[in-house]
Formats: C-alpha cells, structure tokens, sequence
C-alpha cells in the first residue's frame, strides 16, 4: 500500500476568493488578503484549499464562464498574487487545487468569438453546433425553471449552439483532439505555478459528447485517462477530484482501474444523509452506503455537507425529497430548482449545535476524505434575498466590525447576512475563537483529531449491526489498527448492544472524551448514546501515538 497519497488523509477546504477576504480595500476579495488568512487556515487545520475560478470572466455564473484560462482575474489579483499565494501556502503545510472547468467557456472567450466569425474555421470545431433547432432543445437543463432551453441561436454563425448550462456558456467540443491538447495545456500551467490538481467540474458532460459527431472518438472515458496521464507525468502527486453526480453504477467509470479520477463527490452518501437525519433513522444512509462499490486502491470519495451549489436532493425519490424539504427548508424561497435546497447547513438545522456536531463528526468519520464549505466552521447563515446559488456565497464572517471585517469598502462584492441569529454581529471567528465552546474550536479539535486518525482515510470498512436503527456504526481497519464509530441520527437518547466486528473481546477508548467501553457480554458492549450523540473509538488500545505495525512496501 502507498502511504504517501496525501488525499486519502486531506482536509479539503473550499473557498472563493471573491468573498473570503479584501486585501486591498475596494470590496472584493483577493489573493492579497486570502494569503493574510493563511494562518488562519492554517490553525483550523486545514490541509488543502480547493479554490473556485479565479479567471479572467465576465462573472455571470461566479466565474464559471471563464474568458482566459491563463490569467487572474484584475479584481482578485494578478499572476504574481497567485504565485505569491501558492508558495505561501506550501510553507503553511497547505496544497491548492483549483477548479478546472472545461466543459464549457464564456461566450466571451476568444476562441467562441472566432468560431463565431467563421464556423468553418480552426476554432468553428471547437464548440458544438447545429444548423437547425434540435427537437430535445428544451430537455436536459441543469437549471430548470431559469435555463429556457440547451440551445441557442447565433446570429453572426447563423447556426445553434449546445449549452448545457446557461446561454452564455457555450460547450467546447471535447471530441476535437485540439481542444483535448488545450486542456492538457491549462493543466500543465497551473501546475507549474504550484498548484497540487483539480476539482474537474461538471464531469459527466466531459463524457457524454451530446450533440457530436466524430467517428474517432470510440471511447468517451478516454479524456479522462488522457488527463491523468498528463498529470501524473507532470507532478506524479496531483489529483483531480471529479464533480459527477452520478448513479453507483456509473460511478466507477469516473474511477476506471486506478487510471482516471483519484476522488469523486459522493453525492449519494450526502443526500442520504439528510433524508436520516430528517427521520431520525440511519436505513436510508446505511443503504447508500452499502451500494457503494469497491474502489481501486489510489481512489477515495471526497465527502460534503454543503458546497457552492444548491443542495442537491434530486436522487432521491419525490415523497423522500418532499420529506426533506419540509423538514429543512419549507419556504418555497428556499428550495431551488424543484430538486435542492438553498441554505447553509447551520440554518437548515435551527443553530443545534448537537444536529450540527453530529453532522460534521459523520462527516469526518465517513470513507473517504472531508470537504468543507467556508464559513460553515463558524456555523454561517445564509443571504436567502440573493438570487438563486448566491444565498450560501456570501463573504465570510470575520468580526462584528461593519462589513463583518471582509472589507473596509463601504460596499462589499456581495451584501452579507447581518441580521438574525446568523448575521456577521452573532457569528463571527473574531468572538468565536475567544470561546472555548464555540463551534470554530471544536471544528479544529474535530479536525484535529480526524488527522490524527488515518484509518479513518485509508482503512478497510464495513458496517456493524446496532439494536437500534437510529444508530449507524462503521468499523474501520488498518495496518493491526481498528476504529468504531457511532453516530445516533435520532433525537432520542439510546443503548445499544454493539459486536465490535474483531476477533477477541477489546475494550473500546475513546478519542475525544474519557467515555471508555469495556465489553460486557462476551465480545460485545454496551454503549449509551445521547440524542444526536456521537463516539470515536479506537479498539484495544488508548494510545493514538502508537507505531503501526510495518508492512512491507509494494
């Protein structure tokens, strides 16, 4: 087993740059004040930040539709910030992988403007087009209800183009070996400029090659493993991390044989989640979790509570969604899409500190890797009279100073949420890191102690049966060590009776209290669990600092 893979141990952190903080004092957040924040990152225990675009955009969908893949955007800085940045953040301890979003352009890029120009040009077969209206233009939206259709007339190339997202954000035709050649050149650019991989956006549409048609194109997986190569052979430790929304079963194509994506998102674990939490019942989680796959050895998923987006419920059944709806987010005005929510974790669950540590201490303990949303250390609100996704990208919260400490602009990029249990005055790391019991200090203890855990990253699982289904427990084995989690979903206080899964009756420490177990009835024990209470603990011995037993390298 390669002990080296730093992902399978990582804390993701994910952050735009826009709204994290201003260094310059125009109201935008920049590279200039993210590095003055390093420290902060630093001290919370954050191993990697993941960085949303930061290009050269025309910022009508928060810089998804990118019109330079080779710069920074003059708000947030300049290439030298970014360089400036990344080496600081090395020397923090912090790797940095940004978005990579190639699945479409701005409409404003310079190869759209050309292909525009002349169609039956170089750049013409860049992007994907039709000289009549196909009849499933109005099916497939990623945005129903304000996306009106998939394609749009041109009226200077006299012809449609294919758009999965908005209109301005045409699909390159990832068929075309040129634009394959591009990729691997954004790629190998800013991984010469410090970067550690990428989140790889919209995935599955890099794969489904809607609307082309090449003959030489056999396999559509093949650009993933074209993208993996290159980044292995560039810097052998990069990663890409795959956004892939995707049923089980099509989610081991994203993996492949240990040759395509080192992470994926797993969207099936995280909207099962709310649906236990929401009934208090651990079947719909577990489920989920069993329906996952074997993976190869360098994979892992990445695990999340919230993200940039909306809260994505859309593979859960209609009465199921409906349930969850009502229980998080019953206002219409919080819902988007007709299939997710738009609120921030802390809001949806009324500020319950014991619903908010259940659910970042499962987080922490699922398989996998933990991916946080900034802000959500703190226990952050959301804006809901922003439009759409932008209610949960909101500037982050660092004093009760006007502003919240973001800018000393008298207008900063986005207004943030300053009223109500969740305003900047409330919730702020300022006050937060002065209070031992706050929510800040016990994120960085909870990431502490997950660091400290590595079965946690890179043991073999398997779930324990519970007398009660409330209860979830997942057992985690590596290298002559084992762990036992336990996470009561329900509001309601209860014992279970646990068969621990080893060999010989162990008695159980416990990592973040002094709440020891020591078996009662042959090899099981009895645990008693408070109402959305959760346990760590390591079988058989009490001492995290204890060597692992040696394997030999292979």
């Amino acid at each position: 087993m390669i002990e080296d893979l730093w992902y399978k141990n990582a804390v993701i952190y994910c952050l735009d740059v826009e709204t994290f903080m201003d260094g310059n004092g125009d109201g935008v957040g920049d590279f200039v004040g993210l590095r003055r924040k390093l420290d902060y990152l630093a001290g919370l225990g954050i191993t990697c930040l993941w960085l949303m675009p930061f290009q050269p955009t025309p910022n009508r969908d928060n810089g998804y539709d990118i019109s330079d893949y080779y710069g920074v955007d003059p708000r947030l800085g300049d290439l030298g910030d970014f360089v400036a940045f990344t080496h600081e953040a090395k020397l923090h301890g912090i790797r940095v992988i940004i978005d990579l979003v190639v699945n479409h352009t701005s409409d404003q890029h310079p190869w759209f403007q050309a292909a525009r120009k002349d169609p039956d040009g170089r750049f013409g077969d860049y992007y994907v087009w039709s000289k009549k209206r196909p009849k499933d233009a109005n099916k497939g939206m990623v945005f129903p209800g304000v996306q009106p259709s998939t394609w749009t007339y041109d009226k200077e190339a006299k012809l449609w183009y294919f758009h999965r997202f908005f209109d301005f954000q045409p699909d390159l035709n990832v068929s075309n070996p040129e634009v394959r050649e591009q990729i691997l050149k954004v790629m190998g650019f800013w991984l010469e400029l410090g970067v550690s991989g990428f989140r790889v956006d919209a995935v599955p549409f890099l794969v489904e090659l809607k609307g082309v048609k090449n003959p030489g194109v056999k396999n559509p997986y093949a650009l993933l493993e074209e993208m993996r190569e290159f980044l292995s052979w560039r810097k052998g430790d990069a990663i890409l991390l795959a956004e892939a929304n995707v049923t089980m079963d099509e989610v081991v194509e994203f993996f492949g044989k240990n040759d395509r994506m080192q992470l994926v998102f797993n969207f099936l674990a995280n909207q099962n989640f709310y649906l236990s939490l929401t009934r208090g019942d651990a079947t719909p989680l577990v489920d989920a979790l069993k329906e996952s796959p074997d993976l190869p050895h360098t994979a892992q998923w990445a695990n999340f509570l919230r993200n940039h987006d909306e809260l994505d419920l859309g593979r859960l059944s209609d009465e199921d969604r409906q349930e969850v709806f009502q229980s998080l987010g019953p206002d219409k005005g919080m819902q988007l899409y007709d299939r997710g929510l738009r609120r921030r974790l802390a809001s949806m669950l009324d500020g319950d500190r014991r619903r908010i540590e259940l659910a970042y201490s499962l987080m922490f303990t699922l398989p996998g890797t933990p991916v946080l949303w900034y802000g959500d250390e703190l226990g952050m609100g959301e804006n809901l009279a922003l439009v759409e996704r932008q209610s949960v990208r909101t500037p982050m919260q660092w004093s009760p100073e006007p502003h919240g400490g973001f800018t000393l602009a008298d207008k900063p990029v986005k207004p943030l949420v300053s009223e109500g249990p969740f305003g900047f005055p409330q919730v702020n790391v300022a006050q937060q890191r002065r209070d031992p019991a706050s929510q800040l200090n016990w994120t960085e203890r909870i990431i502490r102690a997950r660091k400290e855990c590595p079965e946690l990253g890179w043991g073999a699982w398997k779930i324990l049966r519970t007398s009660n289904k409330g209860v979830l427990a997942i057992r985690y084995d590596w290298k002559g060590n084992a762990m036992v989690v336990l996470h009561n979903l329900s509001s309601r206080p209860c014992t279970v009776k646990l068969d621990t899964g080893g060999e010989e009756a162990c008695p159980l420490y416990n990592v973040l209290t002094e709440d020891h177990s020591e078996p009662v009835d042959g090899k099981r024990h009895v645990v008693t669990l408070e109402g959305y209470g959760y346990r760590w603990f390591r079988v058989g011995q009490d001492n995290p600092a204890r060597k692992h037993k040696a394997e030999p390298l292979r």
